[in-house]
């Protein structure tokens, strides 16, 4: 092995879908990023700090006992602060560390990442070849100016931003998530042990809410069919694991190389429990019999609203008729299907609201997951409500997807009544007493989920005025 060791780090969760369930999930950025680096020759290590529940000082102190020249971390908008503060006490007692942060919200802001001085270099997009390539320049004593995509900081403390990185076009040369670098087994949930799995990058959609076609990408790469399915036979044979999830955007999106995977699936006689992600209008009644035979038992719809001026303007691409088709379609099959649906998106009335908790019962989907339209950084949805002054606070840690976070005056109405309509969502649906009777084995999950939707609307109501006069500071 080469002698720079790598740690990546996996920060603190503060996700409140997390504290709700009591759920974790393998850091599949930093298994990806360790089995590329490894792959090179190097040595990485991961630190799983959401799993272990360690504290900043825990943490230091793995550090100091693994001694690594490079440390990275992955954050999201809501983890990035955590990421901040992380990086500042590790650079304050290694100095010579190099301090490495990756991920969507860096990548669409990094000044803001380079203005902590804990943060040595941002990387932009996909991230294996630039950690790489940083690895290489750092061991051999060369300047990052020849590494693309990143933001660094140089000797004289200057701000130097490098050229872009072009995408990895074969996505077979990257090799499967380095989970052997975590404590696999500590991820079972409720008796489960799942593997996640991402089979295709890239989006060619322009929905307003969503960053994903920015960070990686218009065009939609996709794995070679056999090298999926030798990772799900590295999965069962190493880990003993029935249940995967595809994690793609949408699994779906080309049809023909769907179906060849499950076709493969079934040929192959592998014994799964899939779930996946699907557009509306990414299914035919011959690819959903396909799924099911390869051994689909969930499918992710993203629907958004029940209201189609609503879904115009978040420049969704459906209509409500193929969101009911669709549904009908996975019951018609057997397949269990979890309806996502958004609460507050700018424009959208209170009427409308309402028209989407009712859809949403219409359908009666298997599961509603509501949240409310969160601005992150990276979406066009964020640059618009920006730019015209309407986004209440940039307290990252707020970034949950359960927080108004948008000064809704603007379209005659309070954050407070988006909370609550968030709060009505999930009463509504989970509350049916033909729904209770159907899924009565889920009363604990679904009473937990209440209390919790319920604390939150309470706690906007009392705080929102408070936001919006300032007393915070934006």
């Amino acid at each position: 092995m080469k002698s720079v060791d790598v740690l990546l780090i996996n920060p603190p969760q503060n996700a409140e879908l997390k504290t709700l369930l009591e759920l974790h999930g393998p850091p599949m950025a930093s298994m990806y990023l360790a089995a590329y680096v490894r792959k090179m020759g190097y040595n990485p290590k991961i630190l799983d700090m959401d799993l272990k529940n360690f504290s900043f000082e825990d943490a230091l102190k793995y550090v100091e006992s693994t001694s690594p020249k490079i440390l990275g971390i992955t954050a999201f908008t809501s983890t990035v602060k955590t990421a901040y503060k992380l990086l500042d006490a590790i650079k304050e007692r290694f100095k010579d560390i190099l301090t490495v942060i990756g991920g969507p919200h860096v990548t669409f802001m990094p000044d803001e990442a380079l203005s902590h001085q804990g943060v040595d270099v941002v990387a932009i997009g996909e991230g294996e070849e630039t950690l790489y390539e940083l690895i290489e320049a750092f061991d051999k004593n060369k300047d990052f100016s020849e590494v693309k995509g990143i933001f660094y900081r140089n000797k004289n403390g200057e701000i130097k931003m490098t050229a872009p990185r072009p995408f990895i076009q074969n996505l077979d040369e990257i090799p499967f998530p380095a989970r052997d670098l975590v404590d696999y087994e500590s991820y079972r949930w409720n008796g489960v042990l799942e593997a996640p799995m991402l089979t295709t990058r890239g989006c060619t959609f322009q929905c307003q809410y969503c960053s994903s076609s920015e960070m990686m990408g218009r065009r939609y790469r996709m794995r070679s069919v056999q090298n999926v399915i030798d990772e799900i036979k590295e999965v069962q044979e190493k880990y003993h694991v029935k249940d995967i999830e595809f994690i793609d955007d949408t699994f779906t999106l080309n049809m023909k190389r769907a179906s060849e995977v499950m076709n493969a699936i079934i040929s192959e006689k592998l014994d799964i429990r899939l779930s996946l992600s699907s557009r509306v209008n990414t299914i035919n009644e011959e690819l959903m019999q396909q799924l099911r035979k390869g051994g689909t038992e969930n499918i992710y719809y993203g629907i958004e609203s029940g209201s189609q001026r609503v879904l115009d303007l978040m420049k969704k691409g459906i209509k409500l008729e193929q969101a009911e088709a669709a549904v009908n379609l996975a019951k018609k099959y057997g397949v269990k299907v979890l309806g996502s649906f958004i609460l507050g998106y700018p424009g959208e009335t209170p009427d409308e609201m309402n028209q989407t908790i009712k859809f949403s019962i219409k359908l009666n989907t298997d599961y509603a997951q509501y949240s409310i339209l969160t601005p992150f950084p990276g979406t066009p949805v964020y640059y618009e409500l920006d730019k015209k002054g309407l986004i209440m606070t940039k307290d990252w840690d707020l970034y949950t997807v359960l927080h108004p976070l948008i000064k809704y005056e603007a379209f005659g109405y309070s954050a407070s009544l988006v909370s609550r309509k968030l709060t009505e969502a999930y009463r509504k649906f989970y509350l049916r007493f033909d729904y209770i009777f159907r899924k009565r084995y889920m009363l604990p999950l679904i009473f937990k989920t209440l209390r919790r939707s319920v604390k939150l609307a309470r706690m906007m109501a009392k705080s929102y005025s408070r936001n919006v006069t300032g007393i915070q500071g934006f």
